[in-house]
């Protein structure tokens, strides 16, 4: 995993925001305090540019698993 990501952050008063860059670490930092998760749309180059759920995002899925064991994504 590498690039610049950016992900949708659901807004108080609703609607979203596209928050970025963030760097590999930061985004695995992110999903370890519940701010990303499986649903959370992502984009970088990695994607093709394509906005993208986390889960289908190999590396990010495989982090957020070892947090939740239990839970199918």
């Amino acid at each position: 995993m590498s690039g610049d990501w950016f992900y949708m952050k659901r807004r108080w008063m609703g609607g979203t925001q596209k928050v970025g860059p963030l760097s590999d670490s930061d985004l695995l930092a992110r999903i370890d305090h519940g701010q990303i998760n499986p649903d959370t749309l992502l984009v970088s180059s990695k994607t093709k540019n394509r906005w993208v759920k986390m889960e289908e995002i190999g590396p990010a899925i495989k982090h957020w698993r070892k947090l939740h064991p239990s839970t199918e994504a």
